[in-house]
């Protein structure tokens, strides 16, 4: 019995934000991919950090279940001087990563820096020349791209893990669940 090397799977990407966070999602076919839907969680109206996160847990999990995606590719937090910008970016990620767990998707995070490089070929590349390059990748009409380039950041990293994942020794991380995040990471993980 022959393994289905090219089996068809839906990846989606998260660009994580607190006042708007980003999901993009594509339908990979063998060595194909094609936009199946982006958009944005839109909290700007909203105060409440608590309530931000219940949001992103809902809408998460609310994409989760229309799109059935079987992988997550998610952007890891960029790490700048602002520590409190940190700390939320940090929990907005954990509340999105936690909503694919919830849902036993396996999740793969990816550094900007390394989602630029993939679909761009350049690691200082802008949000609009990454959209732009999106955009001619998967033959995005103009009319539908968003307004948010959010949303075109997190379809970077469902396309940077669809490029990672073609290539035999992809080297990402990807965790199924806590205690596999925990295995997989011991020196990080104090008190073990």
């Amino acid at each position: 019995m022959s393994k289905r090397v090219n089996a068809e799977k839906i990846i989606l990407g998260i660009d994580p934000g607190t006042n708007v966070m980003g999901y993009g999602v594509i339908k990979v076919n063998g060595n194909k991919a094609e936009l199946i839907a982006m958009g944005v969680i839109d909290m700007r109206k909203m105060t409440d950090p608590y309530l931000k996160l219940g949001r992103i847990f809902d809408r998460v999990t609310g994409v989760i279940e229309e799109y059935l995606p079987d992988e997550l590719a998610i952007e890891a937090p960029f790490f700048g001087k602002n520590v409190q910008s940190m700390l939320k970016l940090g929990r907005a990620q954990g509340v999105a990563i936690a909503a694919a767990i919830r849902h036993d998707i396996p999740i793969h995070e990816y550094a900007p820096l390394k989602i630029k490089m993939a679909i761009t070929g350049q690691g200082d590349a802008s949000k609009e020349q990454v959209a732009g390059m999106l955009q001619r990748l998967l033959k995005i009409e103009q009319s539908d791209m968003p307004k948010f380039l959010d949303a075109t950041d997190a379809l970077g990293a469902a396309y940077c893990h669809f490029l990672q994942s073609s290539t035999p020794q992809s080297q990402d991380r990807h965790y199924g669940s806590w205690k596999d995040f925990v295995n997989k990471n011991r020196a990080k993980v104090s008190g073990l």
